[in-house]
């Protein structure tokens, strides 16, 4: 004797492993797209201007004033990498993790750019 399912519990399984698999892709598609670190990244020029991004990309690197900057506070929920270029290349970084800030020696290089770490 065999036991088999009635035809609606059959059609709710179905139904919920379908609607598992589009959520997954839907997931999956749009993890890359706009990701941002929530919150903001301020930070202090030699003419004690005060330069505040709101949830600047995880992607790529960010410039800031041609001048640099001379303190940095990162409000995001990802670390940042500070250069003193500003392509974010080269040696003399710091990292400065989230909720945390940074000031430079009055004899250091401004940081002149900066990227997440993600």
């Amino acid at each position: 004797m065999s036991v088999t399912a009635p035809p609606t519990v059959l059609r709710r399984r179905t139904g919920v492993a379908a609607g598992a698999v589009l959520l997954t892709l839907v997931a999956t598609g749009c993890s890359g797209l706009g990701r941002t670190a929530v919150g903001p990244v301020s930070y202090t020029t030699e003419g004690e201007k005060v330069v505040t991004v709101h949830s600047p990309s995880v992607k790529g690197c960010h410039k800031m004033t041609p001048a640099g900057a001379h303190a940095i506070d990162n409000r995001t929920l990802i670390d940042i990498i500070l250069y003193p270029t500003r392509d974010c290349s080269g040696r003399s970084t710091a990292y400065v993790s989230t909720t945390f800030s940074d000031a430079n020696a009055a004899r250091a290089l401004p940081w002149r750019s900066y990227r997440f770490v993600h």
